[in-house]
């Protein structure tokens, strides 16, 4: 299956070799996902019917973008596709980090009492967490153990729960939507009235299934934008939480002009199933091939991101350096460390992407600590995802860095 990269590279026999035993050993996975695929493409564009897209929903508002319909039927169709009451989906999210922050600062006062059950949350969020001490919002987090059980007890007492799906920087494997509902139903039995809110980035369109959280977030440099959308991010959830946000974001809801980025958000959305399925794919046979060099690695399942434990500085930069090389943009650069807004350490980031930092185009990147794991990303085509594994590893191989 591998014979025609050697039309263009000069990979290793093993290596290939290795590469076709993967790939026969992981065809059933992949008509997994193949199904998963198609039932979210269906969800997808029952949602563009239902909510009856024209092309005049494409087009953009300027100014204050009064009577923006293309805006609202962007958040009609969001809010079906992950079965909630109401979506606030705009492109002046500049992250996902930007778009929890909005949502948690949105729904939260003056002594609000916020527990992640996930652990310590993703790094960049760490920040945020400092800036709610200053509006006297209280942000703690607990471990959460195998059995997805977790200690509130200890808490006189709590508003919100924040979950996150995705490993983060953290060497676990990412929660499944099952998972994140059990979560979601202890919470609940503990308290009805504590708001439930994860954090989905990553995970959009790995499963069938649904999140019944309260507020439900995401980037759209990942999943949801299909590889198309240049930037934003989604909150969907609850109607009455859904209106705090918006008035936190922009102060009301119906103002906030679109520009051009209707057609894209909406191009981006339909066309993610397919994308995310590809990610998927990637990710699988990478972890897999990866185990059979004798690495470990984290399994692919409740979002896109595979962890390789590499175990040295040097291993790591070298196969950052891989992907970049094998990417369609910025092919000639070799990714450097440095001090990334939001991070406690230096951060290596390979993406040779369209949009610059699109955790849905293939990518890989890695704080540079022990014991010095990569997180290989996305990937809108499997092909070149697959071409861009192989030819890093044959690099290592190469420079003696790995055996096999």
């Amino acid at each position: 299956m591998f014979e025609f990269l050697k039309k263009y590279w000069d990979i290793d026999e093993k290596i290939l070799s290795l590469a076709e035993d993967v790939d026969k050993e992981i065809q059933k996975e992949f008509l997994r996902i193949d199904e998963i695929c198609s039932c979210n493409n269906a969800k997808v564009l029952n949602s563009f019917i239902t909510n009856c897209i024209t092309s005049q929903h494409l087009l953009g508002t300027t100014g204050y973008g009064y009577n923006d319909i293309g805006r609202s039927k962007i958040d009609n169709v969001f809010a079906d596709i992950f079965c909630t009451e109401d979506a606030l989906v705009r492109h002046n999210f500049v992250s996902g980090t930007h778009t929890i922050s909005t949502a948690l600062f949105g729904i939260s006062k003056p002594g609000t009492h916020i527990v992640s059950v996930t652990g310590k949350p993703y790094d960049t969020l760490q920040h945020i967490m400092k800036d709610f001490q200053d509006y006297n919002i209280f942000f703690d987090y607990v471990p959460l153990n195998s059995d997805l059980k977790f200690e509130l007890g200890k808490f006189e007492k709590v508003n919100i729960v924040y979950i996150q799906r995705s490993k983060g920087y953290e060497f676990r494997n990412a929660l499944s939507v099952a998972g994140v509902n059990s979560i979601i139903q202890n919470v609940k039995e503990i308290n009805r009235n504590i708001v439930t809110v994860v954090d989905n980035c990553y995970g959009e369109f790995v499963e069938k299934d649904d999140i019944n959280a309260d507020l439900i977030i995401g980037s759209l440099i990942k999943n949801p934008g299909g590889g198309i959308a240049r930037t934003g991010g989604y909150i969907c959830g609850r109607a009455d939480l859904i209106e705090k946000c918006a008035k936190r974001l922009t102060l009301n809801r119906d103002v906030g002009c679109t520009l051009d980025v209707n057609r894209e958000i909406l191009l981006g959305v339909y066309n993610s199933p397919n994308v995310v399925a590809n990610a998927l794919k990637i990710g699988t046979f990478t972890s897999r091939f990866y185990k059979k060099i004798g690495f470990e690695t984290t399994d692919i399942g409740g979002d896109i991101v595979v962890a390789i434990k590499l175990g040295s500085k040097e291993l790591l930069e070298n196969f950052c350096l891989g992907i970049q090389k094998f990417s369609p943009v910025d092919s000639h650069l070799t990714p450097i460390p440095w001090e990334m807004p939001g991070y406690d350490c230096d951060v290596i980031m390979a993406a040779g992407a369209f949009t610059n930092g699109s955790s849905i185009e293939l990518s890989a990147d890695a704080p540079l600590r022990e014991p010095f794991i990569v997180y290989l990303q996305g990937g809108t085509n499997y092909t070149n995802g697959i071409i861009a594994v192989l030819n890093t590893t044959n690099m290592l191989l190469q420079k003696g860095l790995i055996k096999l």
